[in-house]
């Protein structure tokens, strides 16, 4: 179950990291070199300076909060139920290296969110994203219980088709015009894993899905 977001009025949700902290204590990587938590009201002066030095390598593919207002109505975003923003950090220093976004999780049958990823220019290159992408992919999985993510891709982001890749997805199709990025309707391959195709221990259905 996603954990819950505690809100003062007036203020950014407050993001409770114990579902995060629960999956990373039963990790039998727990040495890796990247560690996940959930995306806080206090990363902000961090999370917009590598927004800013990642510019270029964001180009066209990914548009992240660039302004205070900006990421404060992320976070209010990603404090939702339905959605949830992931924060890959570098174990040694704690460094944000890359984001991913679980979005529209839809329960019921389908247990299925969408997911978008983007690094951050500082460690770009250096394999975090591919250990971490793998790591939220298995968190999705295990502690909030769904069965599938689907992952849609504009067909010249080579490095994020590359990285999918790696990650086990598997290429599902090619919907035109799927997704308005950047002021225009752009060209989508889509890409999808499922529970199945990972190696993880089975979990109890979730509580909202139909017993027939």
């Amino acid at each position: 179950m996603v954990a819950p977001a505690v809100q003062v009025p007036g203020t950014v949700p407050f993001v409770d990291d114990a579902a995060i902290e629960a999956f990373l204590d039963n990790q039998r990587n727990a040495s890796g070199r990247v560690t996940l938590r959930r995306l806080a009201s206090r990363d902000e002066k961090e999370f917009l300076d590598l927004v800013s030095a990642s510019a270029e390598l964001h180009g066209p593919w990914m548009a992240l909060p660039s302004t205070p207002e900006l990421y404060r109505a992320y976070v209010t975003r990603y404090a939702q139920p339905n959605e949830e923003s992931v924060l890959i950090c570098v174990r040694d220093s704690g460094a944000i290296a890359g984001v991913v976004n679980i979005n529209s999780i839809i329960r019921g049958r389908f247990q299925s969110a969408s997911i978008a990823y983007a690094a951050f220019a500082p460690t770009a290159g250096q394999g975090y994203m591919t250990e971490g992408l793998a790591l939220v992919v298995r968190y999705a999985f295990e502690q909030l219980r769904l069965h599938r993510l689907e992952a849609q891709i504009q067909p010249e982001n080579h490095a994020s088709l590359k990285l999918a890749r790696r990650v086990g997805f598997r290429h599902e199709g090619y919907s035109p015009e799927l997704l308005y990025i950047d002021g225009a309707w752009r060209d989508h391959e889509r890409f999808a894993i499922t529970s199945s195709m990972v190696d993880i221990a089975p979990t109890p259905p979730h509580p909202t899905l139909p017993e027939r």
